[in-house]
């Protein structure tokens, strides 16, 4: 394993996560760029089966940090989300992308713990042990928000139809 191929395999869903969170495209840069040192200072040192979580983790608290130092609060925008598939006819996409907007909308106004619990259980696909983890919180604490922040989705999501 080499950091060129961590690079390439890790930055999109790195990117995705962070954005998410922050809203703030040259912030993500700048904590991409830092998490990926971070993993080049320590690569010999890295499980190859632990590389993604390890990379969640160290971007995670580096957002944490930097909102710490400066203060900030998270902005809640809506987030714009492109379809990758193709094959599929141009309603099948539009109903898509207004659903995945909606549920998004809803992920945007949960609390931050729950956000990031089903941002990194369900759209960056980590283990339940891998999430808490990458929160620093216990399994319990996790699955709880995790629990909770879905039971929201739903109710709200069920509200609006």
């Amino acid at each position: 394993m080499n950091i060129e191929e961590v690079f390439e395999d890790y930055l999109d869903d790195i990117y995705r996560y962070l954005f998410s969170l922050c809203k703030d495209h040259h912030l993500v840069e700048d904590l991409l760029q830092e998490t990926f040192y971070r993993a080049f200072i320590n690569i010999n040192d890295l499980n190859v089966n632990n590389v993604k979580p390890w990379l969640f983790k160290v971007s995670h608290n580096l957002l944490i940090d930097y909102f710490r130092k400066n203060k900030r609060n998270i902005l809640i925008d809506e987030e714009q989300l492109q379809m990758m598939e193709s094959g599929t006819n141009i309603e099948e996409n539009i109903l898509k992308d207004e659903m995945i907007k909606n549920i998004l909308k809803v992920i945007n106004g949960l609390p931050l713990k729950q956000k990031t619990a089903i941002l990194l259980c369900d759209f960056h696909e980590l283990s339940y042990e891998e999430c808490a983890e990458v929160m620093g919180i216990s399994l319990a604490s996790f699955k709880s928000s995790l629990h909770r922040g879905r039971r929201k989705v739903r109710r709200l999501k069920n509200s609006e139809v």
